[in-house]
């Protein structure tokens, strides 16, 4: 049977799986949390540190490259995608933020790999602080969660 039972969370065992983490620089020490719970909760998952391949880019707008470089690799079984967009004062923050969604959401449809999607977009420093242990660790869950329901589909 493909997913949990009604609601019933299934135990997720990435012990098999290969992961690709891309990091962006820009707004690292938000970043560098992401980074620290998505591999915390990666490892609480069973994932081995050598199936991880972690890259860093400059900001979120060079994410998507990086992850369609790991896709197109093939030795990866799922991607995190990780950022974070402070809105500013001008209309930057919409460009970024649509275009590297956008960017993310290509990749993991081209590729066939899931994709999970932690570039937070947050209004102020305050509420990325606020999300990015909770979004890294989801991150990380759904790599994991979505790796596993495909490999029911192959």
């Amino acid at each position: 049977m493909l997913g949990a039972d009604k609601g019933q969370e299934t135990p997720l065992d990435g012990s098999e799986l290969r992961i690709g983490v891309v990091q962006a620089r820009f707004n690292e020490g938000v970043t560098n949390g992401l980074r620290e719970a998505c591999l915390a909760e990666l490892a609480a998952l069973g994932v081995r540190a050598e199936n991880i391949t972690h890259v860093t880019v400059p900001g979120a707008l060079e994410v998507p490259s990086a992850l369609q470089w790991l896709a197109q690799r093939g030795q990866v079984d799922a991607l995190v995608a990780l950022g974070c967009i402070i809105r500013g004062e001008t209309y930057h923050f919409e460009l970024v933020a649509n275009e590297s969604g956008a960017g993310v959401t290509r990749v993991a449809l081209d590729s066939g790999l899931p994709v999970a999607n932690a570039i937070l977009t947050t209004e102020n420093l305050a509420q990325a602080i606020v999300r990015q242990v909770e979004k890294g660790r989801d991150a990380a869950r759904v790599a994991v969660e979505m790796a596993l329901l495909k490999v029911q589909f192959a």
